[in-house]
């Protein structure tokens, strides 16, 4: 799948998540409460039986002059993950997509995480003779400083907290291999793509804004989850570290990006992933854009 705007961007799908229920992934918010949105209607965001959500996990790779950017690496293989028994010590073709889509590992040249959770850190690493190692053997690991910062004093103060096992196996062999390279959280990391602070779900949490100067896109990582938070920006991730700042900033961005031209690229949207954000009685809508493939 290939979309239109800035460069050449390609989605790598790990796997999708057909009928979630509203109250795992959006705090407070029933299914009652979710059949009451335009989106609960549109089977390709929702199971619209049931009044569940989809959501996928992607990768999106940019090919620029500069070089091949991959951004997000989803949850991984062989992953100890006991509390999301759907990440735990999985086995998926991701390697196996992300050949169809004409690169090998060795192709990548950057990997960028917009933040360190675990099912955008997964594939930074892969288990080879009972040892975590980078997957991407060429590329430099492009880290937002103020996310390396904050999970270093987490694991400082609290070595025992939930998400020391994602650390250790999915960031910490790539800091120690050499191929990590942290930048600030608004560097341009390649001509025509840079970085923007996002904070809230996470506290370095950034987006990735694309723009050659003939068409723009924004990689909007976890900023919105699903499309029914683009209706209603006050609905809160279970996964947010700070859901007040997260409704502020996702609200800002799109805020900025309504009835523009601008291409918004989440992480975690279903096919076709990309949406134009258009304005509607008193807030906003979507609008998909049609992807090739």
């Amino acid at each position: 799948m290939r979309f239109p705007g800035p460069f050449d961007i390609q989605r790598v799908l790990e796997s999708q998540w057909d009928a979630v229920d509203p109250p795992f992934l959006l705090t407070d918010v029933s299914v009652d409460d979710f059949r009451d949105t335009r989106t609960a209607s549109d089977p390709r965001f929702s199971d619209v039986e049931q009044g569940r959500l989809r959501i996928a996990f992607q990768s999106f790779v940019l090919r620029t002059p500069q070089g091949t950017l991959l951004v997000d690496t989803c949850v991984g293989n062989d992953k100890q993950r006991e509390m999301i028994p759907e990440w735990h010590l999985q086995d998926f073709p991701y390697l196996e997509r992300l050949q169809k889509a004409g690169l090998a590992p060795a192709d990548i040249d950057y990997v960028c995480c917009t933040h360190l959770h675990g099912d955008h850190v997964g594939w930074n690493t892969r288990l080879e003779n009972g040892r975590w190692v980078p997957t991407f053997s060429n590329a430099r690991y492009l880290f937002a400083d103020t996310e390396i910062a904050y999970w270093e004093q987490l694991h400082a103060a609290e070595p025992d907290n939930l998400y020391r096992q994602v650390w250790d196996d999915s960031v910490l062999p790539v800091l120690l291999s050499g191929q990590a390279q942290r930048v600030d959280s608004e560097a341009e990391i390649l001509t025509g793509v840079r970085l923007r602070p996002a904070p809230g779900h996470t506290p370095g949490n950034v987006v990735i804004e694309l723009n050659d100067g003939k068409a723009r896109t924004i990689m909007a990582g976890d900023v919105i989850h699903h499309p029914a938070q683009i209706e209603r920006p006050e609905w809160a991730s279970m996964f947010d570290e700070d859901p007040d700042r997260a409704r502020l900033t996702r609200r800002s961005l799109l805020e900025e990006l309504v009835d523009t031209d601008t291409i918004m690229l989440p992480a975690h949207f279903a096919a076709p992933s990309a949406v134009r954000i258009v304005s509607d009685a008193g807030g906003f809508f979507y609008a998909t854009v049609a992807a090739d493939g």
